[in-house]
């Protein structure tokens, strides 16, 4: 199986955006769509979480902290 990774990359209008990605994310090759890019996550659910609610968001500081509330949240549910 390939070895693809989630990324969360944010765009110069703040808007971020999940990106499924087989090679990491570098300047050269998204520079120009994204200011930053957070990852690698190791679920889908982990990035999208930290799309949706990492934003100045001082609980949600690292990829850790997405992969870690995502899975409290699934035990919990």
């Amino acid at each position: 199986m390939a070895n693809y990774h989630w990324y969360v990359g944010v765009r110069p209008d703040k808007q971020r955006v999940v990106l499924l990605e087989f090679w990491p994310p570098t300047p050269e090759t998204h520079s120009d769509r994204y200011n930053e890019v957070i990852g690698p996550f190791r679920t889908r659910k982990g990035a999208e979480y930290m799309a949706q609610h990492g934003a100045n968001n001082p609980h949600l500081q690292t990829v850790a902290d997405a992969e870690r509330i995502v899975k409290a949240e699934r035990l919990h549910s």
